[in-house]
């Protein structure tokens, strides 16, 4: 029976021997908090595009990291930060353009009902708050998450977040359902999901907490990475909707253009939810995040408790949101992630056909994941050996699915498609060796 894997556990550095220079400096200074990854962690130094180096002068081609979306150092995002902080930099409380200008592109993006944006510092901060919001909005208390889900590190957010429980299971008002993936649903993924979230909200109505939301990222990223077929999320939504429920559409990782037939992940489906949280790439590496609400619902929550977010919505952080959105229009990366992301998808999948050990390709765009296994069974311990193999060969991916058996890719958007030939070399000799 295959284990199943807390997500910081994949592919994390093994501290329990000790380390020396500055993976021991690191270790001295974060203690049980330090997450490491590869079994010889690297020292950075520098980034640009879709590569890093380290410190001993290795480039890496970069398909791991979804934050710098646009591209590491992109000089567009890196001009307006700088302008902006050497002009001002202040809380929440002042009137300043530059916030407003950059709030108003964002909603241009989003559902016309979703006209309130509360701006934060980290995605955990903007689900924590999505969560309070619908307690609020229904005066109920259940959520339903997948099984495998990750939504951020607070204490709320961390018990609708099973991926990261290394003990024990969500409390009571929570329940799981099996990720959108053929395993649970066969050929029907979006019956087999919609029967699954409707019988979770009659076990929270038997338990007297009702349903207050269904928090969902739209790639299931930690899942597994599930996408297609696009619309299935609907009928699921839906269910939850007629019944009084909030959807809460988590778009950290497949938002702002990744799946590139959408700038949002949820777009893909049909739906429209209630409450769309944010984060990761919307400032490229710039610490933001958010969230766009209908306004009643805000209004119930703030009737209720008063909120301010110091560093949330600062003027730096809305310069290098605004340059995040004007790059991805100006640069077309929505369409290049369509299309190079069809290139990888097509190459990974003619790979699979001689390769018994890659079980499934899948994905949207720039966000793609590919299952290991052996005897039909999920293999972390080849999935680890990939992923060092391909760190060895200078590319960085990383792991997710239930077992740790999914490697994970989420290349900048900027990726090309002599990048992209790269990746697909490396990644067919990784698998072979």
């Amino acid at each position: 029976m295959s284990t199943v894997r807390p997500i910081l556990d994949m592919n994390a550095f093994d501290a329990s021997n000790g380390a020396k220079g500055a993976v021991g400096r690191r270790l001295a200074n974060l203690g049980a908090a330090s997450v490491l990854f590869y079994r010889e962690p690297i020292q950075m130094v520098s980034a640009k595009g879709a590569w890093m180096t380290a410190a001993d002068g290795t480039r890496y081609l970069d398909f791991y990291n979804n934050v710098p979306s646009v591209g590491h150092s992109h000089a567009a995002v890196v001009e307006a930060l700088s302008a902006q902080i050497a002009t001002l930099n202040t809380n929440a409380r002042y009137v300043v353009s530059v916030v407003d200008d950059y709030i108003e592109a964002l909603k241009a993006r989003l559902p016309d009902a979703l006209s309130n944006v509360v701006l934060t510092c980290s995605g955990s901060e903007a689900n924590d708050l999505a969560l309070r919001i619908a307690f609020a909005a229904t005066g109920r208390r259940g959520v339903i998450v997948t099984r495998t889900a990750y939504h951020g590190n607070t204490a709320l957010v961390t018990d609708v977040s099973p991926s990261a429980l290394k003990r024990g299971a969500p409390p009571d008002w929570v329940e799981t359902v099996p990720a959108p993936g053929r395993e649970a649903y066969r050929d029907d993924i979006a019956g087999g999901f919609s029967r699954a979230v409707r019988d979770a909200m009659a076990r929270l109505d038997a338990r007297g907490h009702g349903t207050a939301a269904l928090l969902v990222d739209s790639i299931f990223s930690s899942d597994g990475i599930f996408a297609d077929p696009a619309g299935f999320l609907h009928p699921a939504a839906k269910a939850v909707q007629t019944a009084g429920g909030l959807v809460i559409a988590d778009e950290v990782q497949p938002g702002f253009a990744r799946t590139g037939a959408a700038f949002w992940g949820f777009q893909r489906h049909g739906i429209a939810p209630d409450i769309v949280t944010m984060g990761k790439p919307m400032g490229n590496g710039f610490p933001m995040a958010g969230l766009a609400a209908r306004p009643a619902h805000l209004a119930d929550f703030c009737a209720i408790t008063g909120y301010f977010n110091t560093f949330g919505g600062n003027p730096v952080a809305a310069a290098a949101g605004h340059a995040v959105l004007r790059v991805i229009e100006g640069e077309a990366l929505q369409r290049n992630a369509l299309d190079v992301g069809a290139l990888l998808l097509d190459g990974l999948r003619g790979i699979a056909a001689g390769h018994e050990r890659i079980t499934q390709v899948r994905g949207a765009g720039l966000f793609l994941g590919v299952d290991l296994g052996d005897a039909g069974a999920p293999d972390a311990a080849f999935t680890t050996q990939v992923i060092d193999r391909m760190r060895d060969q200078g590319v960085l991916i990383g792991a997710a699915g239930r077992y740790g058996a999914t490697l994970k890719l989420r290349p900048p958007l900027c990726l090309t498609t002599e990048e992209a030939a790269r990746f697909l070399d490396i990644f067919e000799r990784a698998v072979s060796a």
